[in-house]
């Protein structure tokens, strides 16, 4: 009798450690507390395999999506980037300038040069 009742208890606590999981589809931002990382005086966010680098108030934005990555033991390497000039108009923007890299140290440096001269020439 002692032994049905302690099992009892146990399954009980074990319910009440269960918490049911929560279906998201939207992708979370990462940010650093409350602020946004800042590289080179712009906004860089990721959202799930993209990263928009760029501010919020000028008029172009460059996207770069991780396409495949390596793992590396705990890290997770990006191996091909797709990076895209696009205008700033939130859903409506149009795409101005494509193109793919190995590794997201080349994608950085052809994006970051891409936004500089289109932020130049908007002037």
């Amino acid at each position: 009798m002692l032994m049905a009742a302690a099992t009892n208890k146990e399954n009980e606590e074990k319910k009440t450690d269960v918490k049911p999981k929560k279906k998201t589809t939207k992708k979370k931002v990462q940010e650093t507390g409350n602020e946004y990382l800042d590289y080179k005086g712009k906004k860089l966010v990721r959202v799930g395999n993209e990263i928009y680098y760029g501010n919020p108030d000028e008029p172009y934005i460059v996207t770069f999506r991780l396409e495949d990555s390596e793992d590396l033991m705990d890290l997770s390497i990006s191996k091909r980037v797709i990076i895209e000039l696009k205008t700033n108009e939130g859903k409506a923007s149009k795409l101005i300038r494509q193109a793919e890299r190995d590794g997201l140290y080349k994608a950085f440096d052809i994006g970051m040069f891409w936004l500089d001269q289109a932020l130049e020439s908007n002037k």
